[in-house]
């Protein structure tokens, strides 16, 4: 069970993640960045700025976006999204490991996600794009009062799928689709796994919608 950095580090460097080998129409690439505080961990999340006509508008994520032409790879995409998003500048800072790509339900996107580590409390400063950014301890996801099934409907459909309140305020966005993807694989890898949801992996294979 890891709480610590150089624990996480070690268990996602025995890790297989799995990647897409296939074509997407879309990458895109996220950073889920830890930092030690009081004996745990915390990770950076973000709430989407709300516009009308983006899907994932008001969003809780981690700091990321699609791959640019010009990004060296997925990993230098993820610390320029972070870069442009929160002024974060990861270039420096501790790469722990990577996750497994998720997919995203009913479009052809594909998402990879890179871990690190940072220190102490650096100064955040959202872009337009990001409503706002917030630590989370590591122990609200395991935690079973904060997770109940939700309905979403997407693409006129509706889907029951499993979430995490994060924040304090009920009333606020909770954590879903791919970026709970993420979180419920980083959990299990570190040891400390999310109470089990009912996914339904006949139409959810590797992705969700965030």
């Amino acid at each position: 069970m890891a709480r610590n950095l150089d624990e996480t580090e070690m268990r996602l460097a025995h890790a297989s993640p799995w990647l897409d080998p296939n074509a997407a129409r879309t990458s895109a690439s996220v950073a889920l960045v830890l930092r030690e505080v009081d004996e745990d961990l915390e990770a950076l999340f973000i709430r989407r700025a709300e516009h009308e006509g983006d899907p994932w508008s008001g969003h809780l994520a981690f700091p990321g976006g699609r791959i640019d032409a010009d990004d060296p790879d997925a990993r230098g995409a993820a610390e320029r999204e972070s870069a442009e998003e929160l002024s974060l500048d990861l270039r420096g800072a501790r790469y722990l490991g990577r996750l497994s790509d998720v997919l995203g339900y009913a479009e052809s996107i594909r998402v990879s996600a890179f871990v690190y580590g940072i220190e102490g409390d650096p100064p955040l400063e959202p872009n337009h794009e990001v409503r706002e950014a917030f630590w989370t301890p590591l122990h609200h996801c395991t935690d079973e009062g904060r997770q109940e099934m939700r309905e979403f409907k997407y693409l006129e459909r509706t889907m029951s799928l499993p979430t995490i309140r994060l924040l304090d305020d009920e009333r606020a966005p909770v954590l879903w689709g791919i970026t709970y993807k993420f979180m419920d694989d980083f959990m299990s890898r570190i040891g400390r796994p999310v109470p089990i949801m009912p996914w339904d992996e006949r139409d959810l294979p590797h992705s969700s919608d965030r």
